[in-house]
């Protein structure tokens, strides 16, 4: 090994250790390593949700922008969790953010809980579901008043119910 080729790899090996904590898969402040009332094996979430549905509320995965019907829909009702049933959000509080998912400046108290998601070498705040952890989306604070709050969901982590 010649020391340009040792160069390069400790560089990497350094650079590697030092962002590490910015990766999704080394984030230990996740809500997927905290209690819930609602716990289940990870294979009976894979029965009970599909694919996508996995992926993003057990997974913190992220689905592709303006896919999301709900995104679009002012009907009045309750916006649920699509892991556990329980109510999150109100239309009342919805509102068109124009980012091409469902947005919110208010979610139903107690309903929500979040944590310091520092993936992607970002720092956001994740929105999850206080009753069974599950990844629902962030909350940022370019958002309308009253509260100035943008709670961006993925919509396929919720589920509408008409009033």
């Amino acid at each position: 090994m010649d020391k340009r080729h040792f160069l390069q790899i400790s560089a990497i090996l350094v650079g590697t250790a030092f962002f590490s904590r910015y990766i999704n898969w080394s984030s230990k402040t996740m809500a997927s390593q905290t209690e819930f009332a609602v716990t289940k094996p990870e294979n009976e979430w894979k029965s009970i949700l599909t694919p996508e549905q996995f992926q993003v509320l057990r997974k913190h995965g992220t689905e592709r922008a303006h896919t999301s019907p709900l995104d679009k829909n002012y009907a009045p009702g309750t916006y649920v969790c699509a892991g556990c049933g329980q109510a999150l959000f109100t239309s009342e509080t919805k509102f068109d953010s124009g980012t091409g998912w469902p947005s919110f400046f208010k979610p139903i108290e107690g309903a929500i809980a979040t944590t310091t998601d520092r993936s992607f070498f970002m720092t956001r705040i994740e929105v999850h579901c206080s009753n069974c952890g599950g990844h629902l989306g962030h909350v940022f604070n370019d958002g309308p008043q009253p509260t100035g709050l943008r709670y961006c969901m993925n919509g396929v982590s919720l589920q509408f119910t008409p009033a």
